[in-house]
């Protein structure tokens, strides 16, 4: 088979654009709950769950979903033979 697609969670977004605005607001949400724990105290704990719903739960899942969105058409996997090989 040439061009297999990698069995596995897919995290990568329709593009790149979409995948950064994704981790601005959540990573900003998570920093924000943490700046703002002295000003509003507890209260602001509340942006914890929320901003891990844009990266999809965890930010090591956005990380591996910006790598797939950058290398989405670039890189294919050809399997011949037995032996798999990324390609260009």
């Amino acid at each position: 088979m040439t061009g297999t697609k990698a069995d596995g969670p897919d995290f990568a977004s329709a593009s790149l654009p979409r995948h950064l605005v994704r981790g601005a607001v959540g990573f900003g949400m998570l920093v924000g709950s943490v700046a703002l724990l002295p000003v509003t105290g507890p209260v602001s704990l509340v942006l914890l769950p929320v901003g891990l719903l844009p990266l999809r739960g965890c930010p090591m899942c956005w990380t591996v979903g910006l790598l797939q969105t950058i290398s989405r058409g670039r890189l294919q996997r050809s399997c011949e033979d037995g032996r798999c090989k990324l390609i260009r």
